[in-house]
């Protein structure tokens, strides 16, 4: 089938238009590389995505002068977030503090940025957005992988790179291909995601409630809540065959804004998005010609909502270390081992910190038929001076922020 495919050549061949590729896509272009990315979906449209826009994440807009184009997109700034744990309200991230251009997340749905990358990568003669063409297999010759084998709407076709990036997420199609071992960390739970109405006398804060046996999510989207509702990891079955009215009545108690009939809206289980949750890791991101990020070789946990800003931390650390030798044509594998090390350690870091919470948090509160309360050293140190800052600039700035290095045209 492969002999028979159309033959195209690319120095960066892409696989997966995610927040990483898409970042990486821009970055290489912008510098100078030949870049095409695949994206096997027609259109960037997936509901109950990520769509947290950190403050690391804005100042590499900013870095990169589209910060103000972006701003000017429909988005909502959540500066603070609150956790209720228990009868205790704790405040567990202040954004204002953070001496930043952006000092707050910026929620918008994920496709508004996925297209707003892509028109301002198009604006690169070098750059080629391939929808509709979903990466299958790797090609590889003696050894080193030299770029993939997709299916686009035109029928089979060979894309031939220096690089192949492998960006397709989580379930990475390219991930299996190339074989590369995973590290499963493990997760306790899995969530149910939803969207319930906003009403003008709510709150307009964004915030997580966690008692016993239950925990829910609520983040302001304006005119609605986007809404997270936490379970024990592969107990969906048993909650749906218990029916909805159980699930409502259980929503019903633990966030306030699904009381007083407003549960209702979720009409049936269609409404009502199972995210299921993994944490894992590659031990090695990369072969030869072959080069793992974001999600495709570290999926992170949904705590914290920074799974899409590591992803473009890691697309920034990539671009600056590996435009100049695609653009000269001396790239060698050291320089992908290059971009594991820069990214590794702040990966583990991160997943470190998500599963101590999971472990010390989530999975006590979801098992606990006692009155819940924050861990001790969560409280002290959000009381403490010294300290408070720190799980708001894990949140919103990471372990390792990463900044453009590269010049622009």
């Amino acid at each position: 089938m492969s002999g028979m495919a159309q033959q195209l050549t690319t120095t960066c061949c892409i696989a997966g238009g995610g927040p990483a590729g898409m970042m990486l896509g821009l970055l290489l272009a912008r510098s100078g590389v030949s870049v095409m990315v695949l994206e096997k979906h027609g259109d960037f449209f997936r509901d109950f995505r990520g769509d947290t826009i950190h403050p690391s994440t804005l100042t590499v807009l900013n870095e990169l002068g589209l910060l103000d184009a972006f701003l000017k997109l429909p988005h909502q700034k959540v500066d603070r977030l609150t956790g209720k744990f228990g009868d205790d309200t704790l405040p567990i991230a202040n954004f204002k503090w953070l001496k930043v251009v952006a000092p707050y997340v910026a929620m918008i749905p994920q496709w508004d940025f996925l297209a707003f990358l892509a028109d301002h990568a198009r604006r690169y003669p070098n750059f080629r957005l391939e929808m509709s063409t979903a990466a299958q297999s790797l090609l590889e010759e003696s050894g080193r992988i030299v770029g993939v084998h997709a299916v686009s709407p035109s029928g089979p076709v060979d894309i031939r790179a220096a690089l192949t990036v492998g960006a397709d997420g989580r379930h990475s199609t390219i991930r299996e291909s190339a074989g590369l071992a995973v590290e499963d960390l493990g997760a306790p739970m899995d969530v149910f995601w939803f969207h319930l109405t906003r009403l003008p006398t709510d709150t307009t804060e964004s915030t997580g409630r966690f008692d016993r046996g239950q925990i829910a999510v609520m983040i302001n989207r304006d005119s609605y809540w986007q809404c997270g509702f936490v379970i024990a990891k592969g107990s969906a079955a048993a909650i749906r065959a218990k029916g909805l009215e159980a699930f409502r009545a259980a929503l019903a108690k633990a966030l306030p804004i699904a009381r007083y009939g407003r549960a209702d809206e979720l009409k049936s289980w269609d409404d009502i998005k199972l995210l299921t949750v993994t944490v894992d890791r590659l031990k090695t991101w990369h072969r030869a010609g072959l080069l793992m990020i974001g999600d495709a070789a570290h999926a992170m946990s949904p705590v914290g909502g920074i799974g899409i800003n590591l992803a473009i931390q890691d697309a920034v650390a990539a671009a600056n270390i590996l435009a100049r030798p695609l653009a000269t044509g001396t790239l060698t594998e050291a320089d992908l081992a290059a971009v594991q090390t820069r990214r590794m350690w702040p990966t583990r870091l991160t997943q470190a910190l998500q599963i101590a919470i999971q472990r010390n948090v989530i999975g006590k509160a979801l098992t606990t038929d006692k009155p819940f309360r924050a861990p001790w050293l969560l409280r002290t140190m959000l009381a403490a001076p010294g300290l408070r800052t720190i799980p708001t600039r894990l949140i919103g700035l990471g372990v390792r922020p990463e900044h453009v290095t590269r010049p622009g045209p």
